[in-house]
């Protein structure tokens, strides 16, 4: 295994402060894409500790695995890993049957699996694109259409699309990224019309600047500082815990009437942040790294 190739363990939490009753969630099915890890794998946690069975699919198997050990040490809950990867419908289509046959439903899907990087546009290969557009946007697609087919037409639920809010103000080196969650918030609007007949509701959630997750440390460019906190309205960064609790509180009977819009969980920072292109180029050459996007 090469250096590149090494798994970060992930870590649950250590002092969770519990908002909602614990057994809120039980007798609940949730199917998480990209629950190995990051937001994704704390939205899982905080889930099974209202009492949550959970199903985490990633295109890393030992990587789900060895997420889905350290979630059921720390919640004693259970937590089903597959191997799936959110292009290719037959892989979907399988692990749907599978978590089906073990739980008998899907209550709750997260569509958290991503790719992003930082690029300026004139940079971005042609495959780089379309692989972010296909594992966000199709992805996102493929995985409700098999959710909404093989449970939730019958039983009802909740779709729960994590997003961002790049494609807001047009965010400096982030065209592919911006572009696909923009689809996803259009396909989250036409999904909640057509499904809400059949008891589905379809959210989007909008995560801002995260402190604790790799995307942060990757695509921060060097820009976070106590200055940069201090121009956010609520003074800090947001935590993988405040996501999760914006999720939780979508499944529970307190969001019956959200359906179809966006929860921008970034305590207001898009408002006030910079978009300086020159000023993030002048960073990211002064030392930060810049994919060369050949994905």
């Amino acid at each position: 295994m090469s250096r590149n190739d090494v798994i970060h363990k992930e870590t649950c939490e250590e002092n969770y402060k519990y908002i909602f009753k614990p057994d809120i969630l039980r007798g609940k099915v949730a199917f998480i894409t990209g629950g190995g890890s990051g937001i994704c794998f704390t939205i899982t946690e905080i889930f099974m500790r209202h009492g949550c069975d959970t199903v985490i699919v990633g295109r890393n198997l030992e990587r789900v695995k060895q997420a889905s050990e350290t979630l059921m040490a720390a919640t004693g809950g259970r937590c089903l890993p597959l191997s799936v990867d959110v292009r290719k419908p037959q892989q979907i289509l399988d692990a749907v049957d599978e978590a089906m046959g073990q739980f008998g439903k899907i209550d709750i899907l997260v569509n958290g699996a991503a790719g992003n990087f930082l690029c300026p546009l004139d940079q971005m290969s042609f495959n780089a694109f379309r692989t972010v557009m296909e594992i966000d946007a199709h992805g996102t697609f493929n995985v409700s259409k098999v959710v909404y087919d093989k449970s939730m037409k019958t039983n009802g639920g909740v779709i729960i699309n994590i997003t961002a809010l790049l494609h807001l103000r047009g965010t400096q080196m982030q065209t592919h990224a911006g572009s696909a969650k923009a689809a996803i918030e259009a396909m989250t609007r036409h999904m909640a019309v057509e499904w809400g007949m059949n008891g589905v509701r379809v959210m989007c959630v909008a995560p801002g600047p995260i402190a604790d997750t790799e995307g942060m440390r990757r695509l921060g460019g060097g820009r976070v500082n106590e200055e940069y906190e201090k121009s956010i309205p609520i003074q800090r960064l947001g935590l993988r815990v405040d996501i999760a609790d914006v999720c939780l509180f979508l499944t529970t009977r307190g969001s019956e009437l959200l359906t179809g819009t966006t929860i921008a969980a970034d305590g207001g920072s898009w408002l006030t942040g910079s978009n300086n292109f020159y000023q993030t180029k002048k960073l990211l050459s002064a030392g930060h790294s810049l994919s060369k996007a050949k994905l």
